[in-house]
Parts: C-alpha cells; structure tokens; sequence
C-alpha cells in the first residue's frame, strides 16, 4: 500500500511550516514515515529563492517590517515570491526515489494538481513554456518552487485564491515583468470558499500521485518519532 500522511496546519508563519518540513524530509529519508503532504497558508510573507535577483525586492526591509511582512531567505528554487493569507500552500515531503528520481515530472505533476482543480471551477489554466507555474489568461496565479534532500522533496505549490495581490507590488514576482499575478478570486469576481479547493487539491494529489491510503493526524502526531 502506498500511503500518503495529510496534515492541515492552518494559518502559520512561515518560519514555522519551514522548520517543520525540514523535520519531516529528515523522518523520511530515514524512513520512519511514509510521504507527507503539508496544506496551509501563511502570514504575509515574502521569501526570496536560491535564484533570486536582490534588485527584484523592491522595498528595504524595514519598509516590509513595518507592514507586518517577515522577509525570509530560503533554500528553494526560484525567484521572489510573496505569501500570505488566502493563498493555499501545498508542502508535499516526496521521496523521489519511488518516482525514478524524476524532478522535471514531479514539478510537472504539481501544476497538474492545481490544473485540474482549477477546471473544476470552470477556469482553463495552463502551463507556459519556459516557466514553471499555473496560468490563467496570462496572469500567474500558482507558483512553485522545491528543494531536495537526499531526494525527499520540500517546499511546494503556492496558489493565489483570496490573496490581497497589492502586495505584489512590493517585489517584480518570480523575477517576471511581462505578466501580471493574478487569483482565483480577481478572475471569477466574487471570493472563492477556499477550503472547496483544498480538498480539490489533497484529492488530486492523491491521485497524481498514486496514494492508496490517506491518513489524517496532527503535526505532534507525526513528529513524535
């Protein structure tokens, strides 16, 4: 049986999801538990990738702490990018080496999860060629970026659904000044009942991805090992 270990942590900082991935990408490549996938959305937040350009920040730090905005740098792929309340956060811990340590399928199996929820809702998005992420009429409304430990996957997807996008304005997004950031909500009009989509997403991750079994627990649950 492939299992798969489901975890909603809510609204949370994103130093704290953080922390809590490394310790479940250690957990798994040793094995003490199967694959995990972390759903949850942050406090506003911009966090700065392995690939990203200092000059696409584009307010000093101190300006971000006065809005309330943690700045984070971080082991990921990619550029800048901004997170924050009513943007659904998928943290899949993966190993890959049940996926024939394949990376380039496993980011394209992760804008097909959004791809697919997203249609359900009657919006056609896709993917752009050259550039990682989910598009719906030119605007991007889903990032990703990933990092790998001895081939266990972290970090993940960022879906903008209810996201305040002004704080967009703050940064050039994943480095891409032709397109605009967009979200569910802005596209349809009208605010989207975001956990609808949650359970879109768990649900097509599930089957991307081929789990068998799905068990529900609490983060104290799974890192009492």
């Amino acid at each position: 049986m492939k299992q798969l270990i489901y975890v909603n942590l809510g609204q949370i900082k994103y130093q704290q999801a953080w922390e809590i991935q490394k310790k479940l990408v250690k957990l798994r490549y040793e094995l003490k538990i199967p694959d995990c996938l972390i759903v949850c959305e942050h406090d506003p937040v911009i966090t700065m990738g392995r690939g990203t350009d200092k000059n696409n920040l584009l307010v000093s730090k101190e300006a971000l702490q006065e809005k309330g905005i943690d700045l984070c740098e971080v082991e990921r792929g990619g550029d800048i990018t901004f997170h924050g309340p009513g943007q659904i956060i998928l943290y899949p811990i993966v190993d890959l080496k049940n996926r024939e340590k394949d990376s380039h399928k496993y980011l394209r199996d992760l804008e097909s999860v959004a791809i697919k929820a997203l249609d359900k809702l009657g919006m056609k998005a896709e993917i752009k060629k050259g550039l990682t992420g989910i598009w719906v009429n030119d605007q991007k409304i889903g990032a990703i970026g990933v990092a790998l430990s001895r081939w266990v996957t972290y970090h993940g997807m960022a879906l903008n659904v209810n996201t305040d996008l002004d704080h967009y304005r703050l940064i050039i997004p994943c480095g891409i000044t032709e397109y605009p950031v967009g979200s569910v909500s802005e596209i349809l009009s009208k605010t989207i009942n975001i956990d609808n989509i949650k359970e879109l997403l768990v649900e097509n991750f599930v089957r991307y991805f081929g789990y068998d079994e799905i068990t529900v627990k609490e983060i104290d649950q799974i890192l009492q090992f």
